[in-house]
């Protein structure tokens, strides 16, 4: 087992934080989400029965295995089976499984800016997939491709999963995947899940769900720039907002400054109005023809789209041409 290192440093934290609260609306870059806490409240977002992305994609590894392999061609060769954003697995997990009992000749290399989640992971499938060939990756997404490419020329089948694509907003998630194009050759394969567009409501609630752990998960954004930049947010003072647009697909959260307020980061003030929004995260729905533009126009192929069996979720797979 290998584990490339990757520390985020406390200057590119410090610059992107002050830099997203200066501009013109303020925002902050929802990576940094996950800290250690920010990773178990994830957890528990996604064991919430509002937040449906986790069962339908979950559906479709548990009970669409074998489809899945086949479509990723994962008997013709040896393969890299790189994930980004690995988190804790519990999808992709169910795949790897069967591609060991089936006797496929690949390594699992789990990408993920946070370490601790690398250093968890690879624990946990060490026990329960004990033959499983893994080598994680702790950092961002391209730098550690460029890291792959350098220890490995095996063919790469790439998942992006639980609609990461869509925490892009859609001119951003096309330079994702033109980037991504870039580092990889013909024949190479993404596996990549997309939310689809459906009832408003039932995306609405998704994401404002009313146990409030989502709000939870946006504000503790705030505390850990407190503790990392000697920060004094009170946390109190700032709420959750949630959007959701059917006609674009977009659905965006916010935090709302409740009141006047200057907050300092280490010795810079930022002053909050009343009701000024900080925008957090965007999670944008796909529409099928949407998502086979976007395949086209960055140089994949589209083979197929494996569905849960509601038809909210897809898992595409593309081909590198």
């Amino acid at each position: 087992m290998e584990n490339f290192s990757y520390t985020e440093t406390q200057d590119k934290f410090r610059n992107e934080i002050l830099n997203g609260l200066k501009e013109n609306p303020k925002h902050l870059l929802s990576k940094y989400f996950y800290d250690k806490k920010g990773d178990l409240l994830f957890q528990q977002i996604m064991n919430m029965p509002e937040y449906y992305l986790t069962d339908c994609e979950l559906e479709i590894f548990t009970e669409k295995t074998a489809d899945l392999a086949n479509a990723i061609n994962a008997f013709d060769e040896p393969f890299d089976l790189i994930e980004l954003g690995a988190g804790d697995a519990t999808k992709s997990s169910f795949l790897l499984d069967f591609l060991i009992k089936q006797n496929a000749d690949f390594t699992y290399m789990p990408i993920d800016i946070s370490g601790n989640i690398i250093e968890v992971l690879e624990d946990r499938l060490a026990l329960k997939i004990p033959d499983l060939h893994i080598t994680g990756l702790n950092g961002e997404y391209f730098e550690m491709l460029d890291k792959v490419n350098e220890i490995s020329s095996k063919r790469k089948v790439i998942l992006f999963l639980g609609s990461n694509i869509g925490n892009m907003e859609i001119e951003e998630a096309y330079h994702f995947c033109s980037e991504l194009r870039q580092k990889l050759n013909p024949g190479d394969i993404l596996l990549i899940g997309f939310d689809l567009k459906k009832n408003p409501h039932t995306i609405l609630q998704a994401y404002n769900d009313k146990t409030g752990i989502t709000a939870a998960f946006n504000l503790n954004l705030l505390t850990r720039i407190n503790e990392g930049l000697n920060a004094d947010f009170d946390v109190n003072k700032f709420k959750h907002y949630q959007t959701y647009d059917p006609l674009t697909g977009a659905c965006r959260s916010y935090l709302i400054s409740l009141k006047d307020q200057m907050v300092t980061i280490e010795n810079e003030k930022i002053q909050f109005k009343e009701n000024e929004a900080v925008y957090m995260e965007i999670s944008q729905k796909y529409s099928l023809d949407e998502i086979n533009l976007m395949a086209v126009k960055n140089g994949f192929e589209p083979l197929r789209e494996i569905s849960d069996s509601k038809k909210w979720f897809i898992d595409a797979i593309w081909e590198v041409v």
